[in-house]
Parts: C-alpha cells; sequence; structure tokens
C-alpha cells in the first residue's frame, strides 16, 4: 500500500482502527468518531480557523498514520510505546525514500500522484515538534473517550532550558551580504524586473516591522493607514492580525512606504493602498492578485541567502566558508531575530521593540509597563533602518 493523503485513504475493517487494541472502553465517549481516521478530523476541526496550525498538524498525524499502516501494518489506535519509539528513529530517515520523500525541486500538490508525506529527513528540532504535536493529539484522543491510553505519555522528556540569548540571527556582516546580493540581481527584463522589486518589498517588510512569514501572506495592503501624531505629523501604520489572532499595529517607517511605493508601481497599483484595500501585502509574479503560499516566500528567502552564501565563498577564506554556512542554516525567521537585535543595539525603547515584534511582555513586570504609539513611531524611525 502506497501512502496517499488522508482524505483519499481507504483501509480495511484491520487498519482502520475500529477494533483498535487501544480503543477506549468507556461507555459515554465524547466524539462520535468509530474510526482512527474520524478521530483524527475530529481533533483537526478544532484549527479549522488556523490554517497554518491546521497544516501543520494535519501533517503530522498524517504521517503518523500512514507510517502506521504502511509499514506496521497495524491501525493508528493500536500503537503501543514501542512503536512510536521506532517512529522518532523514521522521522530522521524516511526509508524507503521513493516511497516516503517527495521528488527534488518542487513541492507537489495533495491531490498529484508525486506527493509524498516527507520533504527530506526531518531535522532534531522538527523532531521534537512532530512529537510534541503527536503528544497533544494522543491526549486529546484520550480524553475524549476514544482511546485508553497515550503511548508517548512514557517518551515525555524534560523541558529544555531556555536558550539564555537569541543566536539565530544575521550579524550586521551577512545582513549587509544579503542586502548586496538582492541589488546585484538582474533586472533585464520585465519578470526579472519584478522578481527584484519583490524580493526587495519581501526583504524591507520581514526586517524593517520585523513580521512573521505566516503575518506577511494573511495580511492585506488595506491595512495601512496613515495618521496625524500629536505634533502634527503625518504617519503611516500598518494593522495587521498576527500569532494566536491578536491585532497590532506596526510603524510603517518613510524606508517602508517608499519600498511599498516601489513595488505597487511595478504591479500596476497606485504608490498606497485604500483603506480596506484587499491586495495581499505581497503578490506573484504576473497579473493574479492573490496570496502567496507560505512555502513560496519561504523558498525565496533560501534563494535569497544561498545567492549571498556564495557570493561570500568568492572570497575563498576559511572564515568566509564559514560564514557562508551560517547563512544556508538561516531562514526568514532569522530575520526577525536581527530586526530584534538591531532595534536593541540601536538603544530602543524595550517597550517599543516589545510592541513592534507582538511580544506578550518583556519581563514580568512589563504588564505594568504602557507604550505610546507615537512615541513609538518615532523611535522606529529613528533608529531601526533598512539602508538599501
Amino acid at each position: 500500500m502506497a501512502p496517499v493523503p488522508i482524505e483519499s485513504l481507504d483501509l480495511s475493517e484491520d487498519l482502520d482502527g475500529r477494533n483498535g487494541s487501544n480503543r477506549g472502553t468507556g461507555t459515554h465517549p465524547q466524539i462520535a468518531a468509530q474510526h482512527d481516521v474520524d478521530a483524527l478530523r475530529a481533533w483537526l476541526a478544532r484549527f479549522a480557523d488556523k490554517k497554518t496550525t491546521f497544516d501543520s498538524y494535519r501533517k503530522e498525524a498524517e504521517r503518523l498514520l500512514l507510517w502506521s499502516v504502511v509499514e506496521l501494518g497495524k491501525p493508528l489506535s493500536s500503537l503501543i510505546h514501542e512503536d512510536l519509539l521506532v517512529y522518532q528513529r523514521f522521522l530522521a530517515d524516511p526509508q524507503p525514500a521513493e516511497h516516503w520523500v517527495m521528488k527534488t525541486g518542487r513541492k507537489w500538490a495533495r491531490s498529484e500522484p508525486e506527493w509524498r508525506p516527507f520533504a527530506g529527513p526531518l531535522a532534531p528540532t522538527s523532531q521534537r515538534q512532530a512529537i510534541i504535536i503527536l503528544n497533544s493529539l494522543f491526549g486529546w484522543l484520550v480524553h475524549a473517550g476514544y482511546l485508553a491510553g497515550n503511548p508517548l505519555s512514557l517518551s515525555r522528556q524534560r523541558q529544555r532550558k531556555a536558550q539564555p540569548r537569541i543566536t539565530r540571527y544575521l550579524d550586521q556582516d551577512l545582513w549587509q551580504a544579503v542586502k548586496t546580493s538582492i541589488d546585484s540581481m538582474p533586472r533585464e527584463t520585465d519578470r526579472e524586473r519584478q522578481h527584484y522589486f519583490r524580493v526587495r518589498w519581501l526583504f524591507s517588510l520581514l526586517y524593517l516591522t520585523g513580521m512573521r512569514i505566516s503575518e506577511v501572506i494573511g495580511n492585506t495592503m488595506g491595512g495601512f493607514f496613515g495618521r496625524t501624531d500629536t505634533d502634527g505629523e503625518h504617519r503611516w501604520w500598518l494593522e495587521i492580525v498576527g500569532k494566536g489572532d491578536k491585532t497590532r499595529i506596526l510603524p510603517a517607517t518613510a524606508e517602508l512606504m517608499i519600498e511599498l511605493a516601489r513595488f505597487r508601481r511595478e504591479n500596476g497599483l497606485t504608490p498606497y493602498p485604500l483603506a480596506g484595500e484587499s491586495t495581499p501585502l505581497l503578490l506573484p509574479i504576473g497579473s493574479k492578485q492573490r496570496a502567496m503560499t507560505r512555502s513560496a516566500v519561504h523558498l525565496i528567502v533560501k534563494q535569497v541567502f544561498e545567492s549571498a552564501a556564495r557570493r561570500i565563498e568568492d572570497d575563498g577564506r576559511i572564515e568566509s566558508t564559514e560564514r557562508a554556512q551560517r547563512l544556508r542554516a538561516a531562514s526568514a525567521h532569522w530575520l526577525r531575530h536581527t530586526a530584534g537585535s538591531n532595534m536593541l543595539s540601536a538603544a530602543m525603547d524595550l517597550r517599543h521593540v516589545r510592541d513592534n515584534l507582538g511580544h506578550e511582555s518583556i519581563s514580568t513586570t512589563s504588564k505594568y509597563l504602557h507604550s505610546e504609539d507615537d512615541r513609538r513611531h518615532k523611535d522606529t524611525e529613528e533608529k531601526h533602518r533598512l539602508a538599501w
């Protein structure tokens, strides 16, 4: 049996979980599911309004279900502790690869026969995240009365100590190498020009606002609005819905608005958006005004980092190779950390940094601190610059 997306599964009675050895024995189950797939759907339904979370949780649940029925020949509701230990090793190297891993070069749609559950082996951090999600799944199914016990409960590890400081950020030299690489991008053809201005706008947005990728693809240009501050200065802001469905407003500095106008003109739009405009913050190349996917934006960022890494390697020094490797390990989230690091290095008010990045608090006492928005905008404008 080849692995297929969960919505296409057609399992026999001995694999669908109706007679799973770990099924709950209570007389009052809290969900109507009779089969493992229905139980997973009931669990996933709780996250239907949060696409990023839904996709991530479905991916991990789907991988385990498919592995269980394909590799072990047993339903998910029959898994025991030892099975999950084997599965954790499988995550580090899904074999046979042709059976479980997508062909390199592109991400196949779930409806395509080339689709596979994995893009490659999972890094240790991704393995831990997968187990955390699956532990949550099993715990919920036990609480719902569908399962008798949680086979992962014996594997719970002590929580790791928090890192003393953020290390996943780009220092000034690496950040300058990234900007130089973007500035050197070709723009001879219309497509090259569109791509150049899109990349430039994306990196401006990520760095100047500290936004997450999910926030970039999940918000629109209609969130920009102008306001006259207490000193009579007209300033732009960007209202977004961020992590946890929380709304926050970000200072749209003069640099950011210049890049926005450039990007919009290149796409045949007016320099500044109208209130309530539905245009996504980032657009694909071409005339379609639709939001880009998370994976497509991550790919753009990784391509820029790779290009900058190759430029650094051209230096030929040993330390250059090490720095290039660090850049290749970077992700879009590193730009958020880089933005925060730069804000703090420029001696910005800690409360302003907190509010710009959408953090809950600076410390346990930060609930007594309040940030005045006009002052936050000025502080950001003066101390957090991109300087293409």
